[in-house]
């Protein structure tokens, strides 16, 4: 949670820490059941107490941090998750922590991957990092499916990719010396592409796109698609990010691998100049159900805000599930035409209009 405004998911509500929290934070912290992979971290009252000021005075100092996770429907506090800055300040750390009565529930993926996007969009530029212990499969499991890459143990000495030597150093600081170091795990890089892309950006590119249109995406093509053709349009967009038209937002996994792409592209209207439209959103098919979608629509709203812009819109292949995915984004439909794509001669798909205001305010009010 970036900011002091309230972060919604499905049956979640995230909202800020407050001094009123104490109690829940102590107990939460205080219980052993909480630690069953780390016993040595269960906090006494002293210690939970110190780090609940410190959680405050992070959100004092900073605007954002660890929150209370609320059932949507009850108001009931489930327990607490968001990000702080790492010791050092050369990462985000993501964190949550439920009470024990609502473990089982799926409650934990829910939250964590509402709080990596929102850090994505409105966060510092930091890494954006998770630590988990080795034998805890289901907290492990649940980062990777919040879009985190595991980079590896953070042992004494260790080096691993995407994570600040400091950061690993301090994963490890606590722990006995005789148990295995924690894992490390990074959510995906953000990177900017404006003028042009190297040949292995190019190439990596045409790769997901062409894999993309094999696993039946809606990025212009059908199953099966020439690399040839798909080049020619890659071109298309490569004019326009020449022109200054049009910034491709791509996500990299921690050793640099493209996990998803996409491109804002501006109208030629200067009456349009704030808007923009979003084209060929697509996320790596062997990386499906890890959140990539969400992580990238997060960062390329966040260079458009960046680049002035007020509205969003993109055309959605209807038939295929993803007006549902951005309506979860904010996006409505404002516009539909019945059977307006023709992906074969007796399978003829409505083509919807979506938009979106990046200020927060409703578009339809």
């Amino acid at each position: 949670m970036i900011d002091p405004r309230t972060l919604t998911t499905r049956r979640l509500r995230l909202r800020a820490l407050v001094p009123t929290d104490h109690d829940l934070w102590v107990r939460l912290h205080t219980d052993p059941a909480q630690y069953p992979f780390a016993p040595w971290a269960v906090s006494d009252d002293a210690r939970a107490e110190e780090l609940f000021a410190r959680a405050l005075a992070h959100w004092a100092e900073h605007g954002f941090g660890y929150g209370v996770v609320e059932d949507r429907t009850t108001g009931e506090a489930l327990g607490v998750a968001g990000v702080i800055h790492g010791r050092e300040g050369q990462n985000l750390n993501l964190y949550y922590r439920l009470d024990r009565p609502h473990h089982g529930r799926g409650l934990g993926p829910e939250v964590a991957r509402a709080v990596a996007a929102d850090a994505l969009e409105h966060g510092p530029c930091l890494r954006l990092t998770a630590t988990a212990r080795p034998d805890h499969r289901a907290s492990i499991r649940t980062a990777e499916r919040s879009g985190f890459t595991l980079a590896g143990a953070a042992e004494a000495g260790a080096s691993l990719p995407g994570v600040p030597d400091a950061v690993v150093q301090r994963a490890r600081a606590g722990d006995p010396a005789d148990v295995p170091g924690p894992v490390v795990l990074v959510a995906p890089r953000v990177e900017v592409c404006r003028g042009s892309f190297d040949a292995a950006t190019r190439d990596a590119v045409l790769d997901l796109w062409c894999a993309t249109n094999d696993a039946g995406g809606a990025v212009g093509f059908l199953p099966g698609a020439a690399r040839e053709r798909v080049a020619e349009a890659l071109s298309a967009h490569e004019e326009q990010m020449a022109a200054g038209r049009a910034v491709a937002v791509l996500l990299r996994d921690p050793v640099g691998a493209l996990v998803a792409l996409g491109w804002w592209v501006e109208g030629p209207n200067p009456l349009l100049a704030h808007r923009r439209t979003a084209y060929r959103v697509m996320t790596d098919p062997d990386r499906r159900g890890r959140n990539l979608g969400r992580l990238l629509m997060a960062a390329m709203h966040r260079v458009a805000r960046e680049d002035g812009v007020e509205l969003v819109e993109l055309g959605v292949r209807g038939g295929t599930g993803t007006d549902t995915f951005y309506a979860g984004l904010g996006y409505v439909e404002v516009g539909r035409l019945p059977g307006g794509i023709r992906v074969a001669p007796d399978d003829e798909r409505d083509d919807l209009w979506m938009a979106r205001r990046l200020d927060g305010d409703s578009l339809l009010s």
